[in-house]
């Protein structure tokens, strides 16, 4: 089964390129939507402010309930950043002569990476070395040696949970947009094109919670673990 045309292989067939092509435009496509937000700031938001401004405070309630409003505040453009990123690199995989990013793991490994060091960081900052290393080990001292290596897998499998979840779906995604072009050349129903967008969209939401969540337990540390 062929890949799906991209408008790039016209200029080199080399994937990098394509990947990093697409990356560019990922990139170009949220900096052009960022500057139509805040081309013309107003006390009453309107047209794309609006819409912005809506998904923000939507995101920060969301991630309030879970992590509390301090820190879905503080760490919301990191958030954010990473949520649109996922979201625009789905979506336009699913416009015929693009590619999503998100479709290889070079590039969903490289998000999970960051988002891994970064909550660690974040942990050791707020709460010190011994305090953050110390909460690897269970609240009892006597099942520490078993409790430690147990916490230090679970936190490197994130890596593989965030990237291999991502990747894994939107190339599952691209395959069945690949089989129904195939089977309808002309026409692509409209069902499919809605439930590859409610994905692309869902899979943007989760690896955002999931940063929320990481950060928030990095933290969050309670004084009896």
């Amino acid at each position: 089964m062929q890949n799906l045309f991209v408008f790039t292989e016209l200029l080199s067939h080399n994937h990098t390129f394509i990947i990093v092509s697409q990356i560019v435009i990922v990139v170009f496509i949220i900096l052009l939507i960022a500057s139509f937000a805040t081309k013309s700031m107003q006390l009453v938001p309107r047209g794309t402010q609006n819409v912005m401004e809506a998904i923000l405070e939507n995101i920060i309630n969301a991630a309030s309930s879970i992590v509390g409003e301090d820190v879905a505040k503080k760490y919301l453009p990191l958030a954010v950043t990473i949520g649109f990123f996922v979201l625009v690199s789905n979506m336009i995989g699913l416009i015929p002569g693009f590619e999503s990013p998100t479709s290889d793991i070079n590039v969903t490994l490289p998000l999970a990476i960051i988002v891994f060091l970064y909550y660690n960081f974040e942990g050791i900052r707020t709460n010190g070395v011994i305090k953050y290393f110390k909460h690897f080990m269970g609240p009892n001292i006597f099942i520490a040696p078993l409790m430690f290596p147990i916490e230090i897998i679970s936190h490197f499998s994130r890596i593989i949970s965030l990237a291999f979840r991502l990747f894994g779906n939107v190339k599952g995604d691209d395959i069945f947009l690949l089989v129904m072009l195939s089977l309808v050349p002309f026409f692509v129903p409209l069902l499919p094109y809605t439930l590859l967008l409610c994905f692309g969209i869902i899979q943007a939401f989760i690896f955002m919670i999931l940063t929320y969540v990481y950060i928030g337990g990095a933290i969050q540390i309670s004084e009896d673990h």
